[in-house]
Formats: C-alpha cells, structure tokens, sequence
C-alpha cells in the first residue's frame, strides 16, 4: 500500500473508482478528452451519453472554477467510446498534486489508450493572436522546478516507471494529424504549434514573469495541463494537447490592458465549434492513424 502524498489515492482506490464507474456504462472509452476553461462543449458531442457529477465518483475531486462543469461524461463520439471531463482540477484550488492528477490514473484503469487536453492560455509568442489554436509540441513545467512534481513520493510501478521520459510526452503522430485535419478544415490561418508553460497561479503573470517565460522559449502560459500530461504518460497513455489563446500576455509596461477570467470564457466560446470541430475529426482518424487504437 502506498501512503497518499505519494498517488494522490492508491491503486487500490483508483482501481474501486474505475470499477464503480464501468458498473455503470457500457462504454468503454478508448480516448479520454479534458475540456479547458469555456470549452465544456466538447462533451456535448457526445452521444448516448452516462453522465457523472464529480461529487458523486468516489475518490474524485471536484471543480471550483467558473467555466469548468464538474461532471464525467461518457458517450460515443462519431463512433468512437469516449470519455470527457467538463471541468479540470488546478494547483490554485488547494487540492495536492496528486489529487488533481487522479483523473488521468483513473483513464487508464478504464482502457483509454490517447488522453485529449485543452486548455486556455495566454499568448506569448508576439505573432499568436487571440483565438489562435495551438498545438503543444512541448512544455515547461515550472512547479516541477521547484519540486512540485506529481511523481513525487514512492512510485508504483502499477502505474508506471520511476523514471518516466518526457522528451516524447506530446505524441508526434497526433500533432501531424491535428495539422492536416486542420489545413482540411481550413484553419490554417489560426492554426499553431509551440511551447506551453505552466505556472501555479491563480494570479495572472507579471510583465516581468511574461518577459522571462517569453525568453526561456515559451509560446503560451497557463495553470493547468502539464501535471496531467506527465501523469498520463507515466501511466503509458498517448497524449495530444491544444491551447487555445484566449488573451495576449501583458508584455509592455505602457500597456493598459489586463488579463481577466471573463476574457478567456468569452474567447472559449467564440472559437469553441472550431475546436470541437477539430478534436472530433481527428478522433475518427485516429483508428486509421494508430492500429492499437
């Protein structure tokens, strides 16, 4: 048995919870989807849906956040048995990382095989524009940095190695395939890729903190993600995160805007049929793309 400042819950528990809710629904979902902040819609695309409130799962945490449901939802989408959390869990809400994490445990122990993130993040990269889509090619975890890391404590190897590599944590194949259904879909003109950076949060960035990230080689700044994304490698799930730029990031001390959470719903929404538009198509190509799924 594993003390819980290691997992978050044990594999035990994890392994109740997931049995708990396939006793529940016949679907057995193959992709698992986390919609950001705004982008809840995701989930509405489901059919022949089994819906969950967080407060009912055992061992689940639950949503704090404007903009994020707090519900598990599975269904079938185009076709393909899914499973869809509206609404993530952040650092900035209290919970241990481990515990914000425990979804991504909980996926694999279900049987998905490629995890979807989204989120909503500030815009670095001086040519990205507010409701530009980005691909994450890669990430910069900077409470890792300060030994906030969700693989701390013993490990179980259950779950996953000691040691998990993240130099391969976003699947290449998947980003290839978010770019062509992307130039068929025409969204070329908003269509990007580039670095995510996480930080703790809630407040947003200073103009210093942005100037720093901006030169460490970060594309786009957020408060969630990354600690899901090593997680569900560490758990042998493939993985494909997007970000969609819902404000600029303040990089100019004469600059009279401000960062705010009304901002990033309201950009969820204008660009959220796009999104899901995207997410869904390539779900259906994936069985073509990847014979183990």
């Amino acid at each position: 048995m594993f003390p819980e400042s290691s997992t978050g819950i044990s594999y035990e528990d994890c392994k109740g919870t997931a049995g708990w809710l396939l006793a529940q629904t016949s679907v057995r979902p193959l992709v698992g989807i986390v919609c950001g902040s705004g982008m809840g819609g995701l989930a509405d695309m489901l059919k022949d849906q089994v819906a969950f409130n967080y407060k009912d799962i055992p061992n689940f945490p639950q949503s704090t956040v404007d903009g994020h449901a707090g519900r598990l939802v599975f269904g079938m989408l185009k076709g393909r048995p899914c499973v869809c959390m509206q609404g993530r869990f952040h650092l900035y809400e209290g919970y241990a990382i481990q515990k914000i994490t425990l979804p991504m445990r909980i996926f694999s122990l279900l049987g998905v095989e490629t995890v979807i993130l989204t989120n909503a993040a500030g815009g670095l990269n001086q040519d990205f524009k507010v409701g530009d889509i980005m691909i994450m090619k890669d990430h910069i975890n900077m409470p890792g940095f300060a030994g906030n890391n969700p693989l701390s404590g013993p490990n179980d190897d259950r779950f996953g190695v000691r040691f998990p590599c993240m130099s391969d944590a976003y699947d290449r194949e998947l980003q290839q395939l978010a770019v062509d259904v992307g130039q068929e879909l025409g969204y070329g003109d908003f269509l990007r890729e580039g670095v995510y950076c996480v930080l703790g949060g809630p407040s947003f960035e200073t103009i210093a903190e942005c100037r720093m990230l901006h030169k460490l080689g970060a594309d786009a700044v957020g408060m969630s993600t990354v600690h899901e994304v090593i997680v569900a490698r560490h758990c042998g799930m493939r993985v494909f995160a997007l970000s969609l730029i819902t404000n600029k990031a303040v990089m100019d001390y004469e600059s009279e805007e401000k960062a705010n959470h009304k901002e990033v719903l309201e950009t969820g929404q204008y660009r959220s049929i796009q999104l899901q538009k995207l997410v869904s198509t390539m779900v259906t190509r994936m069985e073509y793309n990847n014979t183990n799924a």
